[in-house]
């Protein structure tokens, strides 16, 4: 038989399970390597994650604070709005008891101040209810 000269294309046994060993350590370095890369992957898509959940957090903060402050605001505009009404019809009822104590034939005026007053007091109840809904 002939023997494959130090130039050859082919080769020993030997020189195959000497290149073997570098073989399994260049898989083993890239299994690694994804394994670093998959672990580094998950653990910033966890980072953004949380980021994510803090700053939804603050804008519903700030949203929450922003409902609560236009409520607080309207509520008192018809607090301020139901107490002139009240003072309205106050002063209607004063002045209708007046004009009663003091009407001789002038009904009239008793019965439009009386309707104002109705009106007014119609007025009022609506606030009532309006308040009733806010709270």
């Amino acid at each position: 038989m002939l023997e494959p000269e130090n130039n050859a294309p082919y080769k020993s046994r030997e020189e195959v399970h000497q290149k073997g060993p570098s073989t399994k350590w260049f898989w083993v370095f890239w299994i690694v390597l994804i394994g670093l890369g998959t672990t580094a992957a998950y653990l910033y898509s966890n980072h953004l994650k949380e980021q994510v959940v803090v700053q939804l957090q603050q804008d519903t903060r700030k949203e929450m604070a922003s409902f609560k402050a236009e409520y607080d605001q309207r509520f008192n505009e018809l607090v301020q709005e139901m107490d002139e009404m009240q003072s309205k019809v106050q002063s209607f009822n004063e002045l209708l008891t007046f004009t009663k104590d003091q009407a001789s034939g002038k009904t009239d005026n008793s019965n439009k101040l009386y309707s104002q007053l109705s009106q007014v007091e119609k007025q009022l109840k609506e606030l009532e209810r309006k308040m009733e809904l806010l709270k």
